[in-house]
């Protein structure tokens, strides 16, 4: 995680524009990158320079098949249903925008995740 670099400007001004362009679609910081979430889980997300989503299973192996890539943010370690965007669908803002609601709406079909309490760490 220490070898990540922070996304190009232009690339989170993208990211924030289309996120903030979509109904309950939440932006929080993971790891230092924009992300967004719905009921606690995460639709989307801005990795370094790649755009992600989190996909339904069929659509899912529809887009591998079609030669997208899964989304690991360490080299052999995918996230599961996560997929990057391929550079020639993340430079349109409109496709970009248009996976996003299918992220959404996929996420919206999830159950709602419980803000998890934080927990003081003692100091020995």
């Amino acid at each position: 995680m220490d070898d990540w670099k922070k996304p190009r400007a232009e690339l989170t001004d993208r990211f924030t524009e289309i996120a903030n362009s979509i109904e309950g679609l939440r932006i929080r910081q993971m790891f230092g990158m924009p992300t967004g979430f719905v009921g606690g889980n995460m639709a989307a997300g801005l990795h370094q320079d790649t755009f992600i989503v989190r996909l339904p299973e069929e659509a899912r192996q529809e887009r591998l098949a079609a030669g997208w890539s899964r989304f690991e943010p360490m080299p052999g370690r995918p996230m599961r249903e996560y997929l990057a965007l391929p550079p020639d669908v993340a430079a349109d803002p409109a496709a970009v925008r248009v996976w996003f609601e299918i992220a959404v709406a996929y996420v919206l079909t999830l159950p709602a995740k419980e803000p998890r309490k934080r927990t003081s760490r003692a100091k020995a």
